[in-house]
Order: structure tokens, then sequence, then C-alpha cells
């Protein structure tokens, strides 16, 4: 491994315990405080479908994670992370409740490491919630 695609994974692995971090107390600053200014995301659904550019709309998205799950959601296991030069994949499986409502998935998510910071993230699932 190269010493920027061990950087890579040391970043990108600090982003991802942020990401829990904020899934389990609704606290994203960690998270935030690691985003490059122009920091861009693409999730599949909802109103953040779609590419997105910011860390004010990254912030209101984080937000929005919160109001869908409160602190419910919990990763139940991390199946395989893989990583490059710039950019890391976790893949987790995860339940709890969304909108009040039982819910678990398998779920990608990516970040691009630019440097110290996370400079993009794009979320995957597509489970239909019942499969582990």
């Amino acid at each position: 491994m190269t010493e920027g695609s061990e950087n890579t994974l040391k970043v990108a692995r600090q982003a991802f315990e942020n990401l829990q971090h904020g899934l389990a107390t609704e606290d994203w600053t960690p998270l935030l405080d690691l985003l490059t200014e122009d920091f861009s995301f693409w999730f599949p659904v909802g109103p953040y479908h779609g590419f997105n550019v910011g860390k004010e709309k990254a912030k209101a998205f984080f937000q929005y994670v919160s109001e869908v799950f409160g602190r419910t959601i919990k990763l139940t296991s991390l199946e395989r992370v893989t990583s490059n030069e710039t950019t890391v994949v976790f893949e987790f499986r995860d339940e709890g409740m969304m909108w009040n409502e039982p819910y678990k998935n398998r779920i990608a998510v990516s970040f691009d490491v630019r440097g110290d910071k996370i400079c993009g993230y794009r979320e995957y699932f597509g489970s239909d919630g019942k499969s582990n």
C-alpha cells in the first residue's frame, strides 16, 4: 500500500466513524468538519436524489437523515472495505426504524479523499428492507 492510499484509508475510516457517530447521536459536526468546502454527494432517492454540491447542502442532508431515522439506525455488520489512491467504499448492513417503521438494508457508501478531507460521498442501497 502506498503512502497516499494509506492516508486515503485513514481519512475515510475517520469519516465512516463520524458517520456512525452522527447516526447514533444526531451530532454531525465531526463529519461536517472533515468535508471540503466544495464537497459533493450523490444520493439515490428522496429530496436529495441525484448530485448535490456544497457543505451547507451536506449539512441539510445529514439533518434530514436524522429526521428520517432519529437515533435508531445501527450498523449491524461491516461486510467489506475496498480502497484505492483516492476512494474508499464501505459495504455494510444496518437496521433501525425509518419513519417509525422497521427498516434494515445493505448499504455501500464511498468517500473520495483529497488531502486530509472528504471531497465526495456516494451512497447506494436497494435491498427490499426485509432481507439480510
